[in-house]
């Protein structure tokens, strides 16, 4: 077992969530499974996956191939529209332990706000009562916006963690700005980019090159410096080491400026009002 063990963030219900996670989208049972189980011996503690990644059974044989102990584990899922009410979370939560092969999950999310549909906070809602009874440990949204937030807050509640897309290109600082207001944890997805060029960007390359590493260290180390949550896709075993070794070292100020400087529009960018499963 390695000793490389990301640090935690306390979440506001006092849980500890590791600070660095392994990603799953879009590996498939059986890529999960060899990826899941390779990372927890590399010393992964947090993995995230989603009812809609259709492959929690795959992360969950990689659980126990592993030979970690659940209690050192952390494991976040998310669940999709057709559980928004006051029901619904608590069957998503059963299906997706038994998927799983597990007796509670550490954080269970709603995976995209649907406010078509409107039946977000009635979600939220049941996974404040689905708390109540040790299934999970710690719940929370992933994808909401500042309006999407700001409708639970107004209701009393309060996320623990709220899971978004970020990464230096994608600051989403009005989103953060009220995360930090009102203790709620920033996990990012995707942190180092979609397949796209971020990681040749000039400004990246030039702070890896003055520390002797590589892009995406520099970029999860941007995350893990800002207190935010990075959950990397990888299933090479020398990728998902690199991702993990990113707590010896520390960028100063101006490199973190430097990074937050490259924050620019993306047209692309999925639109929570009108996307989502």
């Amino acid at each position: 077992m390695s000793s490389n063990i990301a640090p935690t963030v306390a979440l506001s219900n006092g849980v500890a969530m590791p600070q660095l996670g392994l990603g799953t989208w879009p590996m498939d049972d059986a890529e999960a499974t060899r990826a899941v189980s390779g990372a927890l011996q590399m010393g992964y503690r947090l993995i995230d996956t989603a009812e809609n990644y259709r492959n929690e059974a795959g992360v969950g044989a990689g659980i126990r191939a592993s030979g970690v102990a659940r209690d050192q584990l952390f494991i976040t899922t998310k669940f999709n529209r057709e559980w928004h009410s006051l029901e619904g979370p608590r069957q998503a939560c059963e299906a997706s332990l038994k998927r799983l092969g597990l007796d509670y999950i550490d954080l269970l999310l709603i995976h995209w706000p649907n406010p078509k549909q409107d039946r977000y906070v009635e979600a939220f809602q049941g996974l404040t009562q689905l708390l109540e009874t040790g299934l999970v440990r710690a719940i929370g949204t992933s994808n909401f916006t500042v309006p999407h937030l700001q409708r639970l807050l107004d209701q009393g509640l309060v996320p623990h963690v709220n899971q978004i897309q970020l990464d230096p290109y994608h600051l989403r600082s009005d989103i953060v700005a009220l995360h930090q207001a009102h203790g709620i944890v920033t996990e990012t997805w995707s942190p180092i980019g979609r397949g796209g060029d971020m990681l040749a960007d000039p400004a990246i390359a030039a702070v890896a090159k003055r520390h002797s590493r590589t892009p995406a260290q520099v970029v999860l180390r941007w995350h893990t410096q800002r207190g935010f949550v990075p959950a990397p896709k990888s299933s090479d075993p020398t990728r998902q080491a690199q991702n993990l070794n990113i707590f010896d070292f520390q960028l100063s100020d101006d490199e973190v400026a430097a990074l937050n400087a490259l924050d620019r529009p993306d047209p692309n960018m999925l639109d929570a009002e009108r996307f989502g499963h």
